[in-house]
């Protein structure tokens, strides 16, 4: 990404000014002021800047920071120019920055609103976290049934400034049931004595305040649509969510996922921002875990120590046998937990998936023991080379299956398969891999 030149911005607020500074950040878009900031965010730069800002692009530059330096440039901030600052935030973004307060300034923020956006956030609020409710907007354009496109023009020239968008607008019945959604670019080409209900597109696509925020997301990636409409028990319209929001959706349930996937607990912000005990706190529960799971495979191999002894080369081939368990199953569960995640996979899916894997795993340990096999006759004796080439065959069809089966358990338990880490599949792989391959010594090796 091509950095981008702040030079003005610094000039600007090197006189000291209000004006100049006011005047360069007209020049940036509002996500780069906010990306100055934040990596100023310790210095009278950072700080300097938003205070100059006039209130309505202040608001659109905060919506775009992250959520600790948020509540670190507005808390010196005096309350009535907070609640101004509150007022000009699109709802769903004056809702978050809400939440990040501390209660006591909460009560009397909520006191300064305006009665809408106090009815606005009351609403929003009650909303669970994680739901299409909690994420969407109030600030939608919505026509009535039965008006002219002309009509409709006029209605959004007046009114288009306080939405969100008007790319896609709604039209309702007398009851606020939402009928369907017509597009601009349908209003503008019609006549303008056409009724808007005619030129409503077909196959009406919404979410109800319950959806997750993932569900939304799919949704609005799978059709292509600018807007999601979100309706209540009643099927009636009251908010909108935008195809940005999805999008932040998808980078934060990505990320999620990627942190469970090495064993890592998700961190309210980026690593940039984590002090060192959250980055400690994030990581040490699932150590812990894995030690003491681990601590099986040193029983495993403390059982068969009489087998190791008389049998030295057997070490020689066992990490290589356990790793390749564990490679096994960390691939095959990636591709399972990503399959989840973007619906391609579900549960139904699991003898389908099963029965895929045993041809998959076996033509793979099948190709791997092969290679291990010709290493080890020229390693050791014929007797353990062909012991670690049937081994490689069952670990990796062991690993394979488990790496296959375990998320989708999770996921039918009601638990994120992104639980079924890498780390975890590998940790039991690895168990598994040392008992195989001990049991297969001992069946062959013993008199």
């Amino acid at each position: 990404m091509t950095p981008i030149p702040f030079q003005l911005l610094i000039d600007a607020l090197g006189t000291g000014q209000h004006q100049p500074v006011v005047d360069a950040a007209q020049q940036f878009n509002a996500a780069d002021l906010a990306e100055f900031i934040e990596q100023n965010i310790g210095n009278s730069a950072g700080n300097g800047l938003f205070q100059k800002l006039p209130m309505a692009l202040r608001a659109k530059v905060l919506g775009y920071i992250n959520s600790a330096d948020q509540v670190t440039l507005t808390q010196a901030t005096p309350l009535a120019e907070l609640a101004e600052l509150a007022t000009e935030m699109p709802s769903d973004d004056r809702a978050d920055f809400f939440n990040l307060l501390d209660e006591s300034r909460q009560q009397l923020l909520i006191k300064l609103l305006g009665h809408q956006d106090r009815e606005d956030l009351t609403s929003l609020l009650a909303f669970e976290e994680g739901t299409a409710g909690a994420l969407m907007n109030t600030d939608y354009a919505m026509f009535e049934s039965g008006i002219s496109a002309g009509s409709a023009i006029d209605i959004l020239r007046a009114t288009a400034t306080d939405k969100e968008t008007i790319y896609q607008t709604y039209v309702v019945d007398e009851h606020h049931t939402l009928i369907g959604v017509v597009s601009l670019r349908r209003l503008i080409i019609a006549p303008p004595d056409t009724i808007i209900d005619s030129l409503i597109a077909n196959g009406l696509v919404f979410a109800y305040t319950d959806t997750s925020q993932d569900g939304v997301a799919r949704l609005i990636t799978k059709y292509d649509l600018l807007a999601l409409p979100v309706l209540n028990a009643d099927n009636r319209l009251i908010g909108i969510i935008t195809y940005d929001d999805a999008m932040d959706v998808i980078e934060e349930e990505a990320t999620e996922d990627i942190h469970k996937g090495g064993s890592v607990s998700n961190l309210d912000n980026g690593i940039n921002a984590a002090s060192p005990f959250s980055l400690y706190r994030s990581r040490i529960q699932w150590l812990v875990i894995l030690v003491f799971a681990n601590i099986f495979t040193g029983a495993g191999i403390a059982h068969f120590e009489e087998l190791i002894g008389a049998h030295l080369a057997l070490l020689f081939f066992m990490p290589l046998l356990v790793a390749s368990a564990g490679n096994a199953g960390a691939q095959s569960a990636t591709l399972v937990v990503r399959g989840i995640a973007t619906g391609d996979v579900v549960n139904r899916d699991w003898l389908k998936l099963f029965k895929k894997e045993l041809v998959v795993a076996s033509a793979l340990g099948l190709t791997m023991a092969i290679t291990v096999w010709t290493v080890g006759i020229f390693r050791t004796e014929l007797a353990i080379a062909t012991i670690v080439a049937i081994t490689m065959v069952a670990v990796v069809l062991a690993g394979g299956l488990i790496g296959i089966l375990l998320p989708l358990l999770l996921n039918r338990l009601g638990i994120d398969p992104a639980a079924a880490s890498i780390p975890l599949i590998t940790t039991i792989a690895d168990v598994s891999g040392v008992l195989i391959y001990f049991t297969i010594a001992t069946a062959i090796l013993s008199p």
